[in-house]
């Protein structure tokens, strides 16, 4: 398969990149941190095309898209890990507006683009990485917590809307995951990088609409959803 994974230089993009790349699929990567893509081409250069963007700036995600398409003539998988998530408990307006930015108008850029171009190769697979956080307001982080409720609601508009398209959308919805994302005091219920990308790959692979991973984080996305 053709693969790009956006948000690609830590957590679960760069998971997601480890085990694509090395089941022999050729996958472009997408980051703002340059030196850690070159690293990553550098350790599979037949198979890896490195672009360095910042989604936040919507032009340059279309070109480099563009680069990409250039390159492989058709792509099959896209999955959208970008995006940021700082605690703003004194809230300043400047870090509010750099989360909305990235997580809000840069994401919704990345999906209409892409929605766009399956729909006119007649086919593919989006795959849109949200969070539980987007169920629940969180006051430490009230840009993160509402962009991730716009990101699980937008996936949900477009995977009704792609219904007589032959393009499939997933939503992957994780909990607490031990990446540099998970910040704060007193976590719980972190899981493993590892376990999570091996139950995303399998969500990926059956075509899921939804996966909230891992099973105990489907208990609290249960509770939340029909109970609170």
């Amino acid at each position: 398969m053709n693969i790009l994974i956006i948000g690609a230089t830590s957590g679960i993009g760069k998971s997601l990149y480890s085990h694509y790349v090395s089941c022999g699929n050729n996958v472009a990567i997408m980051g703002r941190r340059k030196e850690i893509l070159d690293e990553l081409y550098t350790g599979n250069p037949s198979s890896t095309l490195p672009l360095a963007v910042d989604v936040a700036d919507c032009s340059a995600f279309n070109s480099a898209l563009c680069k990409v398409i250039d390159s492989w003539k058709q792509l099959d998988l896209a999955i959208i890990c970008a995006g940021v998530g700082e605690l703003n408990p004194a809230l300043d307006i400047s870090q509010e507006m750099e989360t909305l930015a990235v997580n809000v108008i840069g994401w919704t850029n990345v999906m209409d683009t892409l929605y766009h171009y399956f729909e006119t190769q007649g086919n593919g697979h989006i795959v849109s990485v949200t969070s539980i956080g987007g169920l629940l307001p969180a006051p430490a982080a009230p840009s993160y917590s509402a962009s991730k409720a716009y990101q699980i609601n937008y996936t949900r508009s477009l995977q009704a809307k792609a219904k007589h398209v032959p393009l499939y959308i997933t939503e992957i919805r994780p909990g607490l995951v031990d990446t540099r994302m998970a910040k704060g005091d007193g976590l719980f219920w972190v899981m493993p990088l590892e376990k999570v990308t091996k139950q995303i790959v399998r969500a990926i692979s059956k075509r899921q609409r939804l996966c909230v991973v891992t099973k105990r984080w489907r208990m609290l996305n249960y509770i939340v959803k029909h109970f609170m």
